[in-house]
């Protein structure tokens, strides 16, 4: 084999790659001696067909299967020969080929660039601590107590409010016909739940037990029927009884029903939920504040090709946005030229932490366990309840899915190891300061338009009531 290196600038390889004829007849005909025993044709013993006849039948096949293995076997050895590591698949092109001729073919490829981390020991960090005190507990509790309450019929006159369960009977009407869907007797409504369509349980605000109104209400250009949608409708309604909603007590029993063995394991598990979260907050913020002091202090240059993909990766998702009508206001409106330009930056910079991140964990043998695909796996199911069983099958017998998923889980085991090293002050601050917004340049505004908003399956909603759209992340 014939190797000349055409091309080395920069990141970019080119290689002319000849490989002489006698090499490809030998493998060729090593080929044929390999499958003439298990092949079968009328006449002939196996074993026994004639090379010729193996050659006219077979030949072509064979061929194939033999250039594309010295094409693979001999890029490989010219990566390894030369310790390249190619940031994307290298590009193939057979120039001259012809039976009982030598193949000469293209190698062109992007490598990985060399990177000098920094000395991590030099990083300042800070993890902030929030110190929960008792009425965020309270807080829980009272919101507990008020949705496993229940409700009993007011005990004296009154007109009702907010938060007050009705017991209505209705019969909708579009253009004075009655449509379907739009009639029900004794039905619970609550009052400001938003069950109802915009305006229906406002206009019964202020009722009394025995009152009959007419309410008015415009159905949404997006109804779910299209009988319906953008249509004024009226409703004939009869309030038949107006009751109050009455909290649980804030007891062992309510404990217990919620799987606690009393009121104080309760509050103890309010706690550590409490804590997990802010410790998640916490952890982004550090993170987030880690990457912007990586991307501050490494420079060395980008293979084209990944910030290429990672550009039209970007611009695709703000185009699927649009698309579904979740686009945000500061790309509305842009070409695409425009957002590739502007984005760039962006693509830049997640391929340069990318690039950065995935050295320190090679260098320092940083590995997923088995473990940690395990703990990933049931964190993905539990978001679907009932259907665990069926996510983590999906998982398994999709590769490319599990390794998307491990993704993040090697960044964090990769940024917990320079965390580690790094200086850590801990800095105790309160909930508020915790949960309050920081302000962001512009590099940081674009990074958090990276993802797109997920699409919405439209759901179809019967009459005067709404229901939640299935959301699916694609």
């Amino acid at each position: 084999m014939q190797v000349t290196e055409t091309k080395n600038e920069g990141l970019a390889r080119e290689y002319k790659v000849v490989v002489p004829a006698a090499t490809i007849e030998e493998q060729v005909n090593a080929k044929l001696e390999e499958i003439k025993d298990q092949v079968r044709l009328p006449g002939f013993r196996p074993g026994k067909i004639p090379s010729k006849l193996l050659r006219q039948r077979y030949g072509k096949s064979v061929m194939g299967e033999v250039l594309e293995a010295a094409v693979n076997e001999s890029t490989s050895k010219i990566l390894s020969d030369n310790e390249l590591r190619p940031a994307v698949q290298p590009k193939i092109e057979v120039t001259a080929f012809d039976e009982g001729k030598d193949l000469e073919y293209d190698i062109s490829v992007e490598v990985i660039p060399a990177i000098e981390p920094m000395d991590f020991s030099k990083l300042n960090l800070t993890r902030e601590v929030v110190e929960l005190d008792d009425s965020k507990v309270t807080e829980t509790l009272d919101r507990i107590a008020a949705a496993q309450g229940t409700t009993e019929a007011l005990k004296r006159k009154r007109k009702s409010k907010s938060g007050d369960v009705l017991v209505i009977d209705f019969l909708g009407k579009v253009g004075g016909v009655a449509f379907d869907g739009g009639k029900a007797e004794d039905y619970e409504l609550e009052l400001g739940s938003g069950t109802f369509i915009a305006g229906f349980e406002d206009q019964l605000i202020g009722t009394n037990v025995g009152d009959e109104t007419v309410v008015k209400v415009t159905f949404p250009e997006n109804y779910g029927s299209d009988e319906l949608a953008g249509k004024d409708a009226e409703f004939d309604v009869t309030v038949k009884e107006i009751k109050e909603k009455k909290p649980a007590e804030i007891d062992d029993e309510l404990a217990k029903k919620l799987g606690q063995e009393s009121l104080e394991s309760l509050k103890e598990a309010i706690r550590k939920d409490y804590g997990r979260e802010y410790e998640s907050v916490a952890r982004q913020k550090m993170k987030r504040d880690l990457l912007d002091q990586l991307a501050d202090n490494h420079s060395f240059d980008l293979p084209a090709s990944l910030v290429d993909n990672e550009l039209k990766g970007i611009v695709e998702q703000i185009k699927q946005a649009r698309e579904a009508g979740q686009e945000d206001d500061e790309t509305k409106g842009k070409s695409e030229e425009e957002l590739t330009e502007e984005f760039r930056e962006i693509a830049e910079r997640r391929v340069l932490l990318g690039l950065l991140l995935a050295e320190v964990g090679r260098n320092n043998n940083i590995q997923i366990t088995q473990e940690d695909i395990n703990k990933v796996l049931v964190a993905e199911a539990q978001k679907y309840p009932g259907q665990e069983q069926a996510v983590i099958e999906f998982y398994k017998n999709n590769p490319q899915a599990l390794q998307a998923l491990q993704g993040p889980v090697y960044e964090d085991k990769v940024v917990d190891y320079i965390v580690e090293l790094a200086k850590v002050e801990e800095k105790t601050v309160t909930v508020e300061e915790l949960l309050k917004p920081e302000e962001e340049d512009e590099a940081p505004k674009k990074e958090a338009k990276k993802k797109a908003p997920a699409k919405k399956a439209a759901a179809k909603k019967p009459a005067a009531k709404k229901k939640a759209a299935d959301e699916s992340a694609e």
